[in-house]
């Protein structure tokens, strides 16, 4: 498995530990940035890490910002991906079993280190569970598809 993994300045310590985390779980990971406690905008840090995801270079991706919000938007807006913002791990590991989501947020100024690192490892340790749920992805994709001409519904 390979990771994009991507923070705003808000995120940086708690990157510092997923990477970590990572690195013993024997999970590869691609740094996208940022690395400077100067300000850094989210939204191209969140569209970096999706479009990489999309193209399929990586199995996944991690999002930090300060609640997970903001990159978590920016990188949904990225026709095929379905991130998640999560504060706790059963709905990390939900949002994989049931949604097949490919990127997990978090926010740095919400969660700790330890309760992070327990979101990541359900994120993870999800299996997409497929048939009614899989209908459901499906339903997702052509609601974005549909929207996909610049929001008209042609």
């Amino acid at each position: 498995m390979k990771l994009a993994v991507g923070c705003d300045h808000t995120g940086i310590d708690l990157k510092k530990r997923i990477f970590e985390h990572l690195e013993k779980r024997g999970i590869s990971y691609q740094d996208f940035g940022t690395t400077l406690e100067e300000r850094a905008d989210y939204p191209l840090i969140g569209e970096a890490v999706a479009e990489a995801v999309v193209r399929g270079e990586y199995d996944g991706g991690v999002l930090i910002c300060g609640t997970g919000i903001g990159i978590s938007i920016s990188a949904n807006k990225v026709p095929g991906i379905r991130a998640v913002v999560c504060s706790e791990p059963y709905s990390a590991l939900l949002a994989k079993q049931h949604n097949n989501c490919n990127i997990l947020a978090m926010g740095a100024r919400v969660v700790g280190q330890e309760l992070a690192v327990m979101i990541l490892d359900a994120w993870l340790d999800g299996k997409h569970e497929g048939g009614r749920h899989q209908m459901r992805v499906d339903l997702i994709s052509e609601i974005e598809r549909k929207y996909s001409n610049g929001g008209r519904r042609d």
